[in-house]
């Protein structure tokens, strides 16, 4: 298992028949579990995320540096989180019960905390005596509110604005839009406009280096194949690491010197799900025009 479980901690929200959101914390911590690593792995496959930093003064982030530095056990932190979520919740009249789930581990290298609200779902299982029981089961396929911060970032990162990732809302930031509140939580790193300068540099750079259409096609093939090995295994996107998979040009200037020579404003991560190679007609589409983007295209035309 390249996942290292430190802490796992549950408790749960219960909507009453009254509609009145109930927290019910767990009264002992919890011992480690197996299946903890689908956690991460259903978090990061998850398409549609953004990234964000904790607001100065956040609550969340110091109870996080406390736990850190051995003032409060893990437990005693979650509860706290748990406490907080469900004063935001009670604000908003879509909430709705489920399994708040929190896990400190290390994945990898990197330690990480995972803070998300699992739904819960019924299904039916056969006894061993093969009677028919109801067991309820959480929904790790449709996680739609979870975060995960990059603790090590966190810790040694000091001006990134891409350690907290989260789950988006499905219209805009409308459901997401509580849980950064309780995270106390800002958006930070823009992906959208991160995917639209690396786009136009690899173009750029194959044009600036008269690459013929041949070499143009490895080119862009080579960028797509590397970020798509580091998106399948959860990393970020980096520029000297994708620069050094890339052959260098005629006159010996690797793509990382030439981003940095013509100044295009790249961030760590940069390429998404919504970037896609066409090997066929020899193309790098994103899908989805951002809609500032669409309506500069609209006033043009």
């Amino acid at each position: 298992m390249s996942l290292q479980l430190h802490h796992l901690a549950l408790h749960q929200l219960i909507k009453q028949a009254q509609g009145e959101l109930r927290l019910q914390l767990r009264s002992a911590p919890l011992e480690g579990d197996a299946h903890s690593e689908q956690l991460h792995q259903h978090f990061i496959q998850k398409p549609g995320k953004g990234y964000g930093l904790f607001q100065p003064g956040s609550d969340v982030h110091s109870g996080l540096l406390s736990y850190q530095q051995g003032q409060q056990t893990f437990h005693a932190f979650s509860c706290d989180c748990a406490t907080k979520l469900h004063q935001e919740l009670v604000k908003y009249p879509f909430a709705d019960e489920g399994v708040l789930v929190m896990a400190h581990y290390q994945h990898l290298a990197t330690e990480h905390l995972f803070i998300g609200l699992l739904p819960i779902q019924q299904s039916l299982k056969v006894t061993g005596s093969l009677d028919i029981r109801a067991t309820d089961y959480l929904e790790l396929n449709h996680i739609t509110i979870a975060a995960c911060i990059n603790l090590s970032d966190l810790a040694h990162r000091l001006d990134s604005d891409r350690y907290l990732i989260y789950i988006k809302g499905r219209v805009g930031r409308g459901v997401s839009d509580f849980f950064l509140d309780f995270l106390q939580a800002e958006v930070g790193l823009d992906v959208k406009a991160q995917n639209q300068v690396l786009l136009q540099a690899v173009e750029d750079f194959c044009a600036d280096h008269q690459l013929d259409k041949h070499e143009s096609h490895h080119y862009r093939q080579q960028v797509f194949d590397h970020c798509s090995a580091q998106l399948k295994a959860g990393d970020e996107v980096v520029i000297r690491e994708l620069s050094n998979a890339l052959p260098a040009s005629v006159d010996g200037q690797n793509f990382e010197a030439f981003t940095e020579r013509q100044g295009y404003e790249l961030d760590a991560q940069l390429l998404n799900e919504r970037i896609f190679y066409d090997p066929d007609t020899d193309t790098l589409t994103m899908k989805g025009v951002p809609p500032n983007l669409r309506d500069q295209l609209m006033r043009r035309g």
